[in-house]
């Protein structure tokens, strides 16, 4: 796969539904971008409280860094993206002092009544990711080239990504208003930002992921394709194959279910790649481990388009299988 369009963006939202392997997915192209000597930060939207991150884990800790990034690993920052750290960052810059904002921000009681509001949490994450994307190094370029976001589910997704259009009838004027089109102007031009959606080769998540790929139209966010995550091996010639499917459909034989959950995988795929126009690129499945984020941004680079993997010819007896290869 050439990573080189998606890596060229400034802001990366890394989306779909849970259990697909979307912060494996998120820590795999931070490495992958780091090693081709872009500045990457990673970010997660968290919550007061939580345990630990399933992608702070990917990195050997058990938290992303809160309010400023820190390192994680050559050439890759963090940070968590908090509702309450990004509505400090908007007061402290409508009321020109941090420090009245801080003492603000530190009423519990306040702190309540602000996230009670519609949209106010979903506010204070877009504003601390705004200013993330305006911090600049002292020559002037961006401090950070590539903002790679591990989102939550896809609701709260949607529900981020159209906060800007919301909002804005609601608050056309202001300096609410202001940080919202400023927003827009990154996260809504394909040059600068793009949502990937990462899926399972599955019934219930290709159809949630396809459901997802029309709410991001709905909310003006590009999307930039999909990433379908752990496709198994096809170790099957075709004549052999054939063979297999008359044996399996007389007798009840172990292996059975790892065979026909092959022929799932390459329907849905074929159905995904039905239902957009977008690119689909497979990952394939991989052992789980401390090194599993580092194989699988190897493994991106390798990484073919589902077409290709549907019409892989089938490898002669002995030979190896091809990669992510499925029954075309």
């Amino acid at each position: 796969m050439d990573l080189t369009g998606l890596f060229s963006k400034r802001c990366v939202l890394v989306t779909g539904k849970g259990g697909v392997g979307r912060s494996t997915v998120t820590a795999a192209l931070a490495l992958a971008a780091a090693r081709r000597g872009r500045r990457v930060l990673v970010s997660e939207v968290g919550d007061e409280g939580q345990g630990h991150s399933p992608l702070a884990r990917h990195f050997g800790r058990e938290r992303l860094p809160e309010v400023r990034p820190a390192p994680l690993a050559p050439g890759v920052e963090a940070v968590e993206l908090l509702a309450r750290v990004g509505q400090e960052l908007f007061l402290a810059t409508v009321l020109h002092a941090a420090t009245l904002a801080h003492a603000a921000m530190s009423s519990e009681a306040l702190r309540r009544m602000v996230n009670a509001g519609p949209s106010f949490r979903e506010m204070g994450v877009y504003f601390q990711l705004l200013t993330l994307l305006r911090a600049r190094r002292p020559e002037g370029d961006p401090l950070h080239e590539l903002i790679l976001v591990d989102m939550p589910a896809t609701g709260h997704t949607l529900s981020l990504t159209g906060l800007p259009e919301l909002l804005l009838r609601l608050v056309p004027r202001g300096p609410i208003a202001e940080a919202l089109r400023e927003g827009q102007g990154y996260m809504n031009d394909p040059a600068q930002a793009a949502a990937w959606t990462v899926t399972l080769p599955e019934t219930l998540p290709v159809s949630e992921c396809l459901e997802l790929l029309d709410g991001l139209r709905r909310t003006a966010m590009p999307a930039g394709g999909v990433f379908v995550n752990r496709i198994p091996r096809d170790p099957f010639t075709a004549a052999e194959r054939e063979g297999l499917a008359a044996l399996i459909a007389r007798h009840r034989l172990l292996g059975a279910e790892g065979f026909h959950r092959l022929e799932g995988c390459a329907c849905e795929l074929r159905r995904l790649q039905a239902g957009t126009a977008l690119p689909v690129i497979g990952l394939p499945e991989l052992e789980g481990g401390p090194s599993l984020a580092t194989d699988l941004s190897l493994a991106l680079e390798g990484a073919d388009p589902v077409e290709e993997l549907l019409a892989v010819p089938r490898p002669a007896r002995g030979a190896a299988p091809a990669a992510g290869s499925l029954l075309a």
